[in-house]
């Protein structure tokens, strides 16, 4: 076969097959797109609103406060006798006493992480009783040390506890004979006796018989 009738039979060639194949062609190129389309996007799930800041959450309600009267003469005097300031207690515990500063008379007793306000009141026998107002606590100052008591449980919280000035009393009494003194003034317990000693020789006189 010549090289001519080889050109023209391969034209001929494509003009039988070109207009199917061609077609075929622009079909597929149309349907690619179309499958290569990726599916739509799902809109994404909304995240959790995030906890507020720890200085706006609200913990549980606390309870009232306690109104404290207006502290009399008296309270007011038991209050400058308080030794203010920390004591040392047994077991290496730690009590501190300090003004109360929102109402005068009154002294906020703290071992720990507690905090009492407390009323001063000065016994007959000249010991200083820090009572808590809410009827709980109690802590007891006399000469040579101080203690903390629940009075609901009737038990001691701690013990032996020593402020500076009871300890610098304790050393000017050193040398004295020693007794069994819990550090009450004995001059409060001669007011009493002293009171009581006229009665005396009434009561004989009325139970002597005629």
């Amino acid at each position: 076969m010549t090289p001519q009738r080889l050109l023209h039979t391969m034209a001929a060639l494509a003009l039988a097959f070109g207009g199917p194949l061609a077609t075929s062609t622009a079909r597929a190129q149309a349907a690619a797109p179309a499958a290569a389309k990726p599916a739509a996007a799902r809109p994404a799930a909304a995240k959790p609103a995030a906890p507020p800041p720890a200085s706006q959450r609200r913990g549980p309600p606390r309870p009232p406060e306690v109104v404290l009267p207006a502290a009399p003469g008296e309270q007011l005097a038991a209050a400058a006798m308080t030794h203010f300031g920390p004591y040392d207690c047994e077991f290496n515990e730690k009590v501190s006493v300090e003004i109360h500063t929102k109402t005068d008379g009154y002294i906020d007793v703290k071992h720990r992480n507690r905090t009492w306000t407390m009323k001063p009141v000065l016994s007959h026998t000249g010991a200083l009783r820090l009572e808590d107002v809410k009827g709980r606590m109690l802590m007891l100052q006399i000469a040579d040390k101080s203690m903390l008591m629940d009075t609901q449980i009737g038990q001691r919280v701690v013990d032996n506890c020593v402020h500076e000035k009871q300890r610098e009393a304790m050393l000017a009494r050193q040398g004295k004979p020693a007794g069994d003194s819990i550090g009450i003034d004995p001059s409060k317990s001669t007011e009493t006796t002293t009171a009581a000693a006229p009665a005396a020789p009434a009561a004989s006189a009325t139970a002597a018989p005629r």
